[in-house]
This record gives C-alpha cells, structure tokens and sequence, in this order.
C-alpha cells in the first residue's frame, strides 16, 4: 500500500489542528486525529493548548503504525487485498480504532470474501455511517467502486 497516499487521504478527512480541541464524539483531539490518551505530553492541558508542527507530525506517524498493525490484526489477509480496498479499511481503523472496526463482523466477512458491493452495504448499515456520513460516503462510494474479487 502507498503510506503517503494513506496520509494524505487521513489528512484530508481528519483535518489538522495546531492545538487541542474536541473532535466529534466530545474526546480530546489534537493534529491529524490524535486522540490524547493519558500517556501523551498533552494529556491534561485545555482545549485550544497550543501542539508544535513537529509534535502533531510524531503523533501522526505514530498513529498509522498503530492503524496498519490494527489492520493486520482484524483482517486475516489484509496485505492481499487490493490497495483501494486496503486504503478505505486502514482511513476506517484510523478514525473509529480497533476496538469499534472489529466489531463489524458482516463488513469484515463480506471484505474476506472479496464482496465489496456487501461491505459497502455493511459501512452504511452502522451508527459510524451516521456519525461521520460525509466521510462514510466518500468511503462507502470507493468501495462500491472496487470490482469484486
């Protein structure tokens, strides 16, 4: 898979904010998506808490190691898929994390199985799709997009 083209799907649908913020869901957020976790050197400071370029770019590539190990994780044969497919599939690990993206036991079936149109229909079918719908689209309509394998 093309990583660069990865980051710059991530940052386009993420976003990127020089200071701490509240993403969707209400959770401390910072740079490309980084969800603050109690580790990081942010954790603790306010919301609008000024994050340097280099840290957000740290944070970031950290990031897509964790969401490409995920990936290899929830998916058995996630380096054989096609890259589009394996892209649309690392942008959702990115945004929702493991333990929400396993849960999606049918999408994850229908992707094994090389039937697209199914996990397309399967990305709709969730409270993700109405959390983030413009996102879900563009993801959803890529997928569609894929020939079955």
């Amino acid at each position: 898979m093309n990583i660069d083209k990865l980051r710059e799907q991530l940052a386009e649908d993420e976003g990127c904010k020089f200071e701490i913020y509240l993403d969707h869901l209400g959770y401390e957020t910072f740079g490309i998506g980084h969800l603050v976790r109690d580790f990081d050197p942010e954790y603790g400071e306010p919301v609008g808490t000024h994050v340097p370029e280099e840290r957000v770019i740290d944070a970031f590539e950290g990031d897509i190691d964790i969401t490409l190990a995920d990936c290899l994780l929830v998916f058995d044969d996630f380096a054989s898929f096609p890259e589009e497919v394996q892209l649309i599939l690392a942008n959702m690990m990115f945004n929702m994390g493991m333990p929400r993206l396993s849960k999606f036991k049918k999408m994850i079936a229908a992707v094994e199985a090389g039937d697209y149109q199914e996990a397309a229909a399967q990305m709709k079918d969730s409270r993700w799709y109405h959390q983030v719908t413009n996102r879900a689209e563009r993801l959803i309509k890529r997928m569609k997009d894929v020939r079955d394998g």
